[in-house]
């Protein structure tokens, strides 16, 4: 019995010596002191951990079974950094609405975070791996002018096109003050604003500044958003590409950027209370600035004067179609469209209204 209770601890003492040490941070499948995680992080973030302090399973068995992760780089950028063992990121690498960001900075400090450029880098291959554009619609054939072609074939290069070039739309560069607002089909559009396709707006603020926001028709169909994913300041935006992202009720709808520029500043006051773009998503509701890289070619592919009218009309047709033949009625009695379309109307997809109207949609 003593010769077997001595192979026992022999054993024991064997197999520990193999471990690594207690706090290697660097693998999801190394020891760690779970209690030091947990204190930190908080014990919902280490629910995949046992108490020896080895992963149950590896990291990317663990990815590839949580819904809604698909990528292999949704690592949280404390993770990334080595700081903690295994976080993976919900709020798209917007840090500034992050409560664990924030709270992380709060318990060890701004020189332990994850510097600026980690996070512009992390943010920009997350949106592009996670969120998709679904169609790249003709802005003519939108706005009902145009039959065909449904699809642009130049990528938006509207100055390189022959349709864009006969339709003789003239572009001019104006900046304005606040104007007043016009009533198209229920929804509220600024006459001296420019438009895209995937319903944001810009307004330029002077020869270096844009103004970028979601419109009216945005807030009414999706209603209030729980939070808004804004890109952090030093980002590249390119046009028609996800520019942010709104989330509500776990479910997101990526929002394209209107024109080409580098994020010079975001709305925090649409962090704290995303209500605001709800609520005036012209004025006080913007979502962030740019500094444009070619504001020139990027507003042949906007709508302005009577071309972005014409398209937020063939826009609210669009959307009846979604809702079926009672809403459309309605709207045929002069009836306005209701706020928070969505919330009234549960038993329409979310996934396929913005796959419609919004043309983007998460990777599956």
């Amino acid at each position: 019995m003593k010769k077997n209770t001595s192979n026992f601890e022999e054993k024991k003492a064997d197999k520990s010596s193999k471990r690594l040490p207690v706090k290697n941070p660097n693998r999801i499948d190394q020891p760690f002191d779970l209690e030091a995680v947990a204190e930190a992080a908080g014990p919902e973030y280490v629910r995949h951990m046992n108490r020896d302090g080895l992963a149950l399973v590896p990291y990317e068995a663990v990815r590839k079974n949580i819904p809604g992760f698909y990528l292999p780089e949704d690592k949280c950028v404390w993770m990334r950094a080595g700081v903690i063992n295994f976080r993976l990121c919900d709020y798209d690498y917007d840090c500034c609405n992050c409560p664990f960001d924030k709270a992380m900075i709060s318990a060890m400090g701004e020189k332990i975070a994850p510097n600026q450029e980690e996070r512009k880098s992390y943010w920009s291959r997350h949106v592009k791996e996670k969120y998709r554009i679904t169609a790249r619609p003709c802005i003519h054939f939108l706005s009902g002018r145009i039959a065909s072609p449904e699809e642009c074939p130049v990528n938006y290069r509207c100055d390189h096109c022959t349709v864009h070039e006969l339709m003789d739309k003239e572009t001019q560069i104006r900046t304005s003050e606040r104007t007043a607002d016009k009533n198209i089909s229920g929804f509220q559009l600024v006459e001296d604003y420019y438009y895209h396709f995937g319903h944001s707006w810009i307004h330029i603020e002077d020869d270096r500044h844009i103004r970028v926001g979601i419109d009216d028709f945005t807030s009414k169909v999706l209603g209030t958003a729980d939070t808004i994913n804004l890109p952090p300041k030093g980002v590249v935006l390119r046009q028609g590409e996800i520019g942010c992202v709104l989330n509500r009720d776990d479910k997101k709808a990526p929002i394209l950027s209107p024109v080409s520029g580098t994020v010079y500043a975001v709305n925090s006051k649409v962090l704290k209370q995303p209500a605001v773009a709800h609520d005036d998503p012209y004025h006080d509701g913007w979502l962030f600035i740019l500094v444009p890289a070619n504001i020139e070619s990027d507003l042949e592919g906007l709508y302005s004067g009577k071309e972005c009218f014409q398209w937020m009309e063939k826009e609210s047709q669009n959307l009846h179609e979604l809702l079926g033949p009672g809403y459309k009625d309605m709207a045929a009695t002069g009836g306005e469209p209701i706020d928070d379309i969505l919330g009234h109307f549960p038993e329409i997809s979310w996934d396929r209204l913005v796959r419609t109207l919004f043309r983007t949609a998460e990777k599956r």
